[in-house]
């Protein structure tokens, strides 16, 4: 068995590796511009938000308990319109360094889950090619299809979901060859 401590060149590694490929995919490729729109009378809708005295949270509407779901007065809410769910966040400008600090957290946090995986399952010395499989497979299982429940239970829209789980199969990639290459031998 492989120590998680002698895996710490790959754990940073792939995590620096990722935090700038997905840099570059957000910033500076195009396909990601779609994926959101502005509201309609944006200045009205907000005007008509801020009077409603939102906090930060999730918001989901119309509201329902999960024994109202099915009444005729919940279902013709539904028919009415608009289904949906609102993040609200806090009122300033986007807390750009906090937001990316915390995305290179979560890389990190990866890079350790793909460590301890490949510390128990792939042995001393094994070739680039299986070490790759398996870093790749747990890499793209957390940053690739977990983002398929946001399609499933939050309305992302598909085509943002296949996006940005080809972001992170890209993600994946990266970690797959980061462990394969720095694998103890």
């Amino acid at each position: 068995m492989v120590s998680l401590v002698s895996l710490w060149m790959p754990i940073v590694l792939s995590a620096i590796f990722v935090f700038i490929a997905s840099s570059i995919m957000h910033m500076f490729l195009p396909y990601h511009r779609s994926d959101y729109r502005a509201l309609p009378e944006e200045e009205k809708a907000l005007a008509s938000l801020r009077g409603l005295g939102l906090t930060k949270g999730l918001y989901v509407f119309p509201f329902t308990t999960h024994k109202e779901m099915r009444s005729p007065a919940m279902v013709e809410k539904y028919k009415a319109g608009p289904v949906g769910m609102m993040t609200v966040l806090a009122s300033e400008p986007p807390p750009m360094p906090r937001f990316l600090g915390m995305w290179f957290l979560f890389c990190l946090i990866v890079g350790v889950f793909v460590a301890y995986v490949c510390a128990h399952t792939v042995r001393f010395g094994m070739p680039y090619r299986g070490v790759f499989r398996v870093a790749g497979t747990v890499a793209f299982m957390t940053y690739g299809v977990g983002r398929l429940s946001d399609a499933i239970w939050r309305g992302t829209t598909w085509s943002m979901t296949i996006k940005e789980a080809i972001d992170g199969l890209v993600y994946g990639l990266l970690t797959a060859g980061t462990f394969g290459w720095l694998w103890p031998r």
